[in-house]
């Protein structure tokens, strides 16, 4: 008697373990993609900062060709100028280096405050865990806007302060705005990090491995370090991948309403204000459309955006096996 060694998988298994394997294949494409596309805007913003550091600010109102204000896309100035004659590919380049870095650096805060609240408040549980995660629900019920400006008036004269002692008066401003916003985004941007963090320690700290540990005698502290946090590395990289873009549209949007990066520092938010204002110049015949202070921010800001997710998505479909089902 013979028996067939070959196990068939039901049919809705195989279907749906199909349907992961194109979503896996469809995110790694579109995360190629996102890759190459901020490798285009991202590169030539972080090697342009020593011209456009000089440059950006450089009024020229009139030139070899004429009125150099609000001049229109040429040779010599490939994005135009704005209305003081400034060089706008100068201006987007740092602008673009301003939010990007600004948009990493508050999810760096963001995810270090996120893991180490979620962490804790998982492992140890009991009282411990319901009082930090009602702080984290208090938080969620305050208005963003209103709490990150709240955060930046408390801090800014501090910074001012500070950097006033190092940097000339117009820098120590500029130095100032920028700590204090990526301050104020990453301090209240890690409240779903915590989240999500307690959420997965919740269920690894009744691991096998996690009660080794504390039957050897291990603390909390070396719990946490040496056994849970290595296997959060991929929620903590998925998530901190998406936390980016989140952080970007976050400064430009509070730079858009002029409580960001402040002039003459450019960013792809306040370029895209300077934008809005000449908006109103469109229909009419006398005067013609500015587009170009508008289209070209607000197109490096979306193609950076759909750039991040893509590669937030690629790591999410590759790392989170739940993802892909």
């Amino acid at each position: 008697m013979t028996t067939d060694a070959s196990i068939t998988a039901p049919p809705g298994q195989s279907r749906r373990r199909a349907g992961a394997r194109r979503h896996i294949g469809q995110a790694g494409l579109y995360g190629r993609i996102g890759y190459v596309i901020l490798l285009i805007i991202a590169l030539p913003c972080a090697l342009a900062l020593p011209v456009s550091l000089k440059r950006y600010d450089q009024q020229r109102l009139s030139g070899a060709t004429g009125d150099m204000a609000l001049a229109s896309p040429s040779w010599a100035e490939p994005m135009g100028t704005d209305d003081l004659g400034r060089p706008l590919l100068w201006r987007t380049l740092l602008g673009g280096a301003i939010s990007l870095g600004i948009g990493v650096a508050a999810a760096v805060i963001s995810v270090v405050i996120g893991v180490a609240w979620g962490a804790f408040a998982g492992y140890t549980g009991g009282r411990t865990d319901a009082t930090m995660m009602r702080i984290v629900d208090v938080l969620y019920g305050l208005p963003y806007v209103l709490l990150v400006v709240l955060v930046g008036i408390a801090l800014r004269p501090l910074f001012v302060k500070a950097a006033g002692g190092i940097f000339k008066a117009d820098v120590a401003t500029g130095v100032a705005d920028i700590t204090t916003l990526l301050i104020a985004i990453g301090g209240v941007s890690w409240l779903t990090m915590a989240r999500v963090i307690r959420g997965q320690v919740l269920s690894l700290r009744q691991m096998p491995f996690i009660e080794a540990a504390r039957a050897c005698g291990v603390g909390t502290p070396g719990v946490l370090a040496r056994h849970l946090l290595p296997n959060l590395v991929g929620p903590i990289l998925v998530y901190a991948t998406l936390t980016v873009p989140m952080a970007i549209l976050q400064e430009s949007f509070l730079s858009f309403l002029g409580i960001g990066v402040q002039a003459p520092l450019p960013s792809w938010g306040n370029l895209a204000a300077d934008g809005v204002q000449q908006l109103r110049s469109l229909g009419q015949a006398s005067t013609p459309s500015r587009w170009w202070l508008l289209v070209w921010p607000c197109t490096l800001l979306g193609l950076t955006l759909l750039a991040l997710n893509f590669v937030g998505d690629a790591l999410r479909a590759r790392l989170d096996p739940r993802a892909a089902t």
